[in-house]
């Protein structure tokens, strides 16, 4: 035997191990509910044989059968609101084995290579991770027969690995998460597992908002015995886990081995180009209301431009012209565009449907109907702020028409124009974010329809995972400021909104990125200083007192 195999045998024990000590707790707990009921057996058995007799021996009998019988009745009330609570599941975008025949028979062929089960389905995440998810319980799957509890966990795959990887190394990096439904087949793991999600589920229903009383009460008690339970469970579980992905990485050190290593540099790179498309590129995109409907495809651009700056990510574009694993999709379009919107509901919160106010919105179209309606937006704040505090025009000849030069004079100002600018900027941003439609009305009817991927998530309110902290004053009023110089450069100067994959919206001066203007934006809005913003205008030719046209 192998040290691989030793290895492997010592880890699959240890897991053993651990979720048979996660059962005996559930026993202990199960004993201290029925030790009432048994003490009560005990004292009647005694009494009805002559023994333990008297007034005094009466009272405690029936005293202990009323406290054992209270004690089953909340156990039984605990129990069945822990079995009742709907563990949550990751929001995922389904793919059918019709829609991706050759992706299923990769998984199986790799499943058979490691001697394990294979999964029973699999999905995608608009996420840089992979791993498998039980999804037996019965309100996943309709139903809590022993067929559904022996169903084989869900592969999750992170979309982006998809389009960015070669399907060899796509399979490389699935090798050591399908070696996991090995131990998600064995009974006592499995068993394990399942107490320690209800245990979850149910400490999650108990904190859920809405309630009544008569349902808040119950469940807040639920909730507390479900945590301490859990601080019980905690190391165990913890343990288990660990000793289950080393078994399951150990099991798939005799796949592609080598290639996993390299594949895994993949990983990471993906990770950073992924992070920088969200934040740079489809946030600005969803606050105007638009989705970019192919984010998956534009992280093989964002990384390729990577590749292109960064001599550390030199060479990785080598691998394109290999087979890239989103040829394993029949309709790879299709499922880049669901795995869009889900990151877009994930992230920003946007309705689960499209709509006038909510579009999807092409790469090619990106530069016109997000980045210049951005601009345009923001320029127009500005100047209705400017109204509101009653700052005068830069032109007398026309005082309707918006310049540049008229926020640059009251920058310049003295005292301390910025910071009360940069309030107004906050307030106003505020208030457009709260007229804006909530996603509730979209989602509730997609959750009707039952094919909400979020149905199954629970009542947390979206976003689920937002991307960037809120934006103080000042960095609103930073972004408003260079927002209506790119407005005043592409109406004076002959500029244009441009898309950079790495940064999102772009300056385009004679078709080339200009990424200069934060150091004289952030002078005049910080120090007061215009003659630096003064100074990048007359080198890219930009008329300050020229109108500009908003939104």
């Amino acid at each position: 035997m192998s040290g691989i195999d030793v290895g492997e045998e010592l880890g699959a024990r240890a897991a053993q191990a651990r979720a048979l000590a996660l059962l005996r707790i559930r026993s202990r707990a199960l004993a201290v509910v029925i030790t009432p009921a048994a003490v009560a057996v005990v004292l009647f058995a005694a009494g009805a044989q002559g023994h333990l007799g008297g007034p005094v021996w009466d009272g405690v009998r029936w005293a202990v059968l009323g406290v054992a019988v209270v004690v089953l009745l909340v156990a039984a009330a605990v129990a069945v609101s822990v079995a009742r609570a709907r563990p949550a599941v990751s929001p995922t975008v389904p793919v059918a084995e019709e829609g991706a025949p050759d992706l299923y028979r990769l998984v199986r062929d790799l499943a058979d290579r490691l001697g394990v089960p294979a999964p029973s389905a699999i999905a995608l995440t608009p996420d840089c991770d992979s791993w498998l998810e039980d999804r037996t319980h019965r309100s996943h799957r309709g139903g809590a027969g022993r067929e559904a509890r022996n169903t084989a966990p869900v592969l999750v795959i992170g979309s982006p690995f998809l389009w960015w990887m070669r399907v060899a190394e796509l399979r490389a990096v699935l090798a050591p998460v399908v070696a996991g439904t090995d131990s998600s087949a064995h009974p006592d793991i499995a068993a394990a597992r399942r107490f320690v999600r209800g245990l979850d589920a149910a400490v999650a229903d108990g904190a859920a908002p809405g309630r009544g009383v008569l349902r808040t009460v119950p469940a807040a008690f639920t909730g507390w015995v479900a945590r301490l339970l859990l601080r019980a469970c905690r190391e165990h579980a913890a343990e288990m886990e660990r000793c289950v992905a080393a078994t399951a990485s150990m099991r798939a050190q005799g796949v592609d081995y080598a290639l996993r290593i390299a594949a895994q540099e993949q990983v990471g790179l993906a990770y950073a180009g992924w992070d920088r498309l969200l934040t740079r590129v489809a946030l600005p995109a969803w606050r105007m209301g638009r989705w970019p409907s192919r984010l998956d495809a534009g992280v093989v651009s964002a990384l390729t431009e990577l590749s292109r700056r960064d001599r550390l990510a030199d060479g990785f574009t080598s691998r394109l012209g290999e087979r890239p694993a989103c040829d394993l999709l029949e309709e790879p379009g299709i499922a880049d565009e669901a795995t869009s919107l889900l990151a877009a509901r994930l992230f920003h919160g946007g309705p689960a449907e499209s709509g006038p106010d909510w579009a999807p919105v092409d790469w090619q179209q990106y530069p016109d109907e997000v980045v210049d309606r951005k601009w345009r937006t923001e320029a127009a704040r500005l100047h209705r702020v400017l109204d509101a505090m009653g700052v005068p025009p830069a032109s007398a000849v026309d005082p309707a028409v918006p310049t540049l030069a008229r926020v640059m004079e009251h920058l310049a100002g003295p005292g301390e124009p910025g910071e009360e600018l940069a309030a107004g900027i906050g307030a106003a941003v505020a208030r457009d974010d709260a007229q804006a439609p909530a996603p509730g009305p979209a989602q509730q009817t997609a959750s009707a329809a039952g094919a909400d991927p979020l149905d199954l998530w629970g009542p947390d309110p979206l976003p689920l995972f937002p991307l960037q902290p809120p934006r103080t004053g000042t960095e609103l009023l930073a972004d408003h400021v260079a927002a209506m110089v790119c407005c005043a450069a592409v109406d004076t100067a002959g500029a244009a909104p441009g898309l950079d994959w790495l940064d999102g919206p772009a300056l385009l001066v004679d078709g080339e990125r200009r990424a200069d203007l934060a150091v004289p934006v952030l002078s005049l809005v910080e120090d007061g200083d215009p003659d630096p913003l003064r100074s990048w205008l007359a080198e890219v030719g930009v008329r300050s007192d020229k109108p500009v046209r908003l939104v």
